[in-house]
């Protein structure tokens, strides 16, 4: 390979020691379980996001799963959310024994369409669940206005778009609440599993904290059926470093997904390959940097065959998925979100990528796609 697709090793060795130290720092502390490095990191995640409570998790499909037991959703109930997405999206709603209602893409944006939501509304709807893919965020305004119109709450997965924004407020804050992930190979990256819940809800954040401590406020005293899923204070410590980085790393990825457009253009591209969306009141932070090609297949072995990494995210729409069979979808329910699992193909796009890497991507592609 020329390049991998994600450079972790790249980024840790630019923080190397800053890490090591906060690692360090841990073991000596001696005390894994919460405390105080992850009660610093829940402060400064409220800080970035302007949300008055943040409750670390052991993982971004933990901070969904929560955050539904926390509004008491369950069996009979109904989360209105999309089938172009990461399967816990769905996975989290199935999981409290929900049933996950799909509505279809906007498919330029890739996000949930918000004029198709209106549609999927019952009286058994008690959440509508956005997906701000890749680093962009969901249009949130129609959503919102929808959802409050019906009283019905809304759960922002926001797993892709730590430092998004959306008509200048933070991806994480729009909703009543704020679901991320710190899997590796987000902008934002524990060195394993973690996730975080957001929320300017006092009563929920309580129950919230509750709920992933097993339901105790008092040592073996339970007042809620809860769970086991608590950030550990390595974990904590590792992203408390990274966390000085994140506004640093974004703007990298911006500069990357510029340049890549320039590429684009300048290879003649834009008419064979669909560059994806950034709309205007927007802030994209590009988890991925996907494209769009009616020869995807072809394309990324093409890519391959030159030392070029790409990935699919996502080549199976959940409505298709053998896991969701029992909700009776079928091929053709949901076009815009098929289309995509069968065009979408995402290039690398990491801090660290450089120019001459980059032309090395947009020049195959252009082989692949001679005028």
């Amino acid at each position: 390979m020329l390049m991998p697709f994600l450079d972790l090793k790249a980024q840790f060795a630019s923080i190397r020691q800053e890490v090591l130290d906060a690692v360090t720092r841990t073991l000596e502390a001696q005390q894994f379980i919460l405390g105080p490095e992850v009660t610093a990191f829940e402060n400064e995640i409220s800080a970035l996001t302007g949300c008055a409570y943040s409750i670390a998790c052991a993982s971004g499909s933990d901070a969904l799963i929560l955050a539904l037991l926390a509004l008491g959703i369950g069996a009979g109930d109904e989360v209105i959310t999309t089938p172009f997405t990461f399967f816990a999206s769905a996975g989290s709603i199935a999981r409290v024994g929900a049933k996950p209602v799909f509505v279809d893409i906007d498919p330029q944006t890739f996000n949930i369409s918000p004029g198709a939501i209106q549609c999927a509304i019952t009286p058994r709807t008690k959440a509508i669940m956005p997906v701000h893919l890749f680093g962009l965020s969901a249009d949130m305004n129609p959503i919102l206005e929808l959802a409050s119109a019906q009283c019905i709450p809304v759960i922002e997965d926001a797993a892709q778009a730590i430092g998004a924004r959306y008509r200048g407020r933070p991806a994480g804050s729009l909703g009543l609440i704020g679901c991320f992930s710190f899997f590796p190979s987000k902008n934002l990256g524990a060195a394993g599993d973690a996730g975080i819940i957001t929320t300017n809800d006092a009563a929920l954040a309580d129950r919230l904290r509750l709920l992933h401590v097993h339901g105790a406020r008092d040592k073996y005293v339970y007042e809620l059926l809860g769970m086991n899923s608590r950030l550990d204070a390595m974990q904590a410590a590792i992203l408390r470093v990274k966390l000085r980085y994140l506004d640093k790393w974004a703007a990298a990825r911006q500069h990357n997904a510029d340049r890549y457009r320039q590429l684009f253009s300048e290879f003649h591209l834009k008419a064979r390959v669909r560059l994806p969306a950034a709309p205007p009141l927007c802030t994209h932070v590009y988890n991925q940097f996907t494209i769009r090609s009616s020869d995807r297949d072809n394309l990324r072995e093409h890519l391959l065959t030159r030392g070029l990494p790409s990935e699919i995210y996502y080549p199976i729409a959940l409505h298709l998925q053998k896991a969701f069979a029992y909700l009776g979808h079928k091929q053709g329910d949901f076009p815009a979100s098929e289309a995509a699992s069968r065009e979408v193909l995402s290039l690398p796009i990491y801090p660290e990528l450089t120019e001459a890497q980059q032309h090395s991507v947009v020049a195959a592609i252009a082989d692949f796609h001679p005028e």
